[in-house]
């Protein structure tokens, strides 16, 4: 890290500055634009030029990485999966999650912070009007006569007397080293590393949503699935229990055929814990009571989008999470600014002036005026290690930012990789469940029809069954993971976001802001975030 220096002020000038009588105070001036910070540049990372996933030697056939064009339409990424109830679930999230209004709220409260700290770059004027009346002791001596003050007029001992008092104070730190001016710098970072993580929180909020919707639906179709299967094993069993009145099957058969339709019945009851809990989950998510909501049953129809991974470098730009790691490395790097100012002297200039009266009716005249104007100029003289501790931790705690903003990154990298490959091999894995499915269907006819025609035993019939039912459940399974690694992609490439909605370091000065996190309407367009450098 090199330190920025910011100081220009000729040697002419300063010699002539120091025949003037306000030479000290034009040199504080010109120190004011002096600022210890060290010069800020996103830490570089190492990023490789592509995807190994994405690359279309590892792709399947069944799923290829979108055409770029198709990028325009992840704001609303849900829509592509083609459900009306997702989609109107999804566009309640933003306005009544209480997860989003949460960091929405931390977000204006960083917002207030960086305000309070420009706050400190200007003067700042105080006035309080006091009336007091008091008494004086009686044990108080008396001024000895001839001293300086025996001229002076003073009240009598336990004489009572008013005070009135409009005093206006003004004072005003000169910012010398930039101290203030890191410290605003500081929390405006902050505030936007908050503003990033409402995007976090919003898209967070929107994946977790789907992925509990469609993991309802898909135990709404094992339900169908368990269904069929138990109206199979009753027509299984009662033709078992004919054959065996009829003396051809056992009774240890008809045992097994009723045992296998009980055991299907419990585990079809079971799978309406794991729906109610969905339910209820997205009910949370929506910012309703879980007892006042409910989803009608539906089939599982899922339609695995394809998204564009892009290259690497854009995640750095489209990802609100490495965002916000980045705007935090920038705040520890002026916070860094701050603690090198505490080896200089601090400078404050205070004012005051007022009336000030011990009777009502003299309070506002003329004569009862008083002011005085003066500097301070204050600093720590003897220190044994404390502010060299104090640089040491801000250097540790950029250190930790920076460490920090590179785990993001990689961690990105690895999302996206791992979703990748997920969706290349899920897509292979369920065209082949699909197949299984087909062969455990026409192995079930044979069976049936070969233990009807009284070739095979019921045992062939419930092995078949047994099978179906199997592949059926695992069908649906990989179907739901591959629709939930499509969204865990579109959570890894930033699900549409990128840096330009950071709301710009201007708009951190107003007191009616333009940005407004978790709105129904699109935020405006905002200057760059590399902008809040400068």
């Amino acid at each position: 890290m090199k330190t920025e220096s910011n100081c220009r002020l000729p040697s002419a000038f300063l010699l002539r500055l120091r025949e003037h009588r306000w030479a000290v105070q034009a040199l504080a001036l010109g120190c004011a634009s002096c600022n210890f910070a060290p010069s800020y540049r996103p830490p570089p990372v190492a990023v490789p030029a592509a995807f190994k996933e994405g690359a279309p030697a590892a792709a399947a056939q069944t799923w290829q990485p979108a055409r770029p064009g198709d990028a325009s339409e992840r704001g609303a990424w849900w829509e592509r999966y083609g459900d009306p109830e997702l989609n109107s679930l999804e566009e309640q999230v933003r306005v009544s999650n209480q997860t989003i209004l949460a960091a929405a709220a931390n977000f204006r409260n960083s917002r207030a912070l960086a305000l309070e700290a420009r706050s400190n770059l200007f003067p700042m004027a105080t006035g309080t009007a006091s009336v007091a009346r008091g008494r004086s002791s009686q044990t108080i001596t008396a001024t000895p006569p001839g001293s300086a003050a025996a001229g002076a007029v003073s009240n009598s001992p336990g004489a009572i007397s008013n005070q009135f008092d409009l005093p206006l104070d003004a004072s005003y730190t000169v910012d010398l080293w930039g101290r203030l001016r890191n410290a605003y710098d500081a929390s405006v970072f902050s505030a936007q590393a908050s503003a990033a993580d409402v995007a976090t929180a919003i898209l967070s909020t929107q994946a977790e949503l789907a992925n509990d919707y469609f993991a309802l639906r898909a135990s709404d179709e094992q339900r169908q699935i368990y269904a069929n299967t138990v109206a199979s094993y009753r027509d299984t069993l009662a033709l078992t229990r004919t054959l065996y009145q009829s003396g051809i099957d056992s009774d240890e058969d008809l045992a097994t055929a009723q045992v296998q339709l009980d055991t299907v019945v419990a585990q079809a009851t079971d799978l309406g814990v794991a729906r109610a809990q969905y339910e209820h989950a997205i009910a949370v998510l929506i910012g309703k009571p879980a007892s006042e909501f409910s989803i009608p049953t539906a089939p599982f129809r899922p339609q695995v989008q394809e998204f564009p991974a892009g290259v690497p470098s854009d995640l750095l730009q489209r990802r609100p999470d490495i965002a916000s790691a980045e705007r935090l490395v920038a705040a520890a790097n002026a916070q860094v600014g701050v603690a090198r100012t505490a080896y200089f002297p601090n400078l404050t200039l205070s004012a005051a002036a007022g009336f000030e009266s011990s009777q009502s009716s003299e309070w506002f005249k003329w004569p009862s005026r008083f002011w005085s104007i003066g500097s301070a100029l204050g600093g720590t003289i003897f220190d044994v290690g404390g502010l060299r501790a104090v640089n040491d931790e801000a250097k540790a705690q950029y250190d930790q930012a920076v460490a920090n903003y590179r785990q993001a990154v990689l961690s990105a990298f690895q999302a996206v990789e791992d979703n990748l490959a997920a969706l290349r091999i899920l897509a292979q894995e369920a065209g082949q469940e699909h197949t299984a499915v087909a062969s455990a269907e026409h192995y079930l006819s044979l069976a049936q029809t070969r233990y009807r025609a009284g070739i095979d035993s019921s045992l062939n019939v419930e092995v078949a069954q047994t099978l179906l039912l199997t592949n059926r459940e695992t069908e649906v399974q990989v179907q739901l993971r591959e629709v939930q690694s499509s969204i865990a992609l579109v959570m890894a490439l930033g699900g549409g976001w990128d840096v330009s909605q950071l709301p710009a370091k201007s708009d951190m000065s107003a007191h009616t802001p333009k940005w407004r996190p978790a709105s129904d309407s699109p935020a405006p367009p905002q200057e760059p975030v590399a902008a809040a450098n400068q």
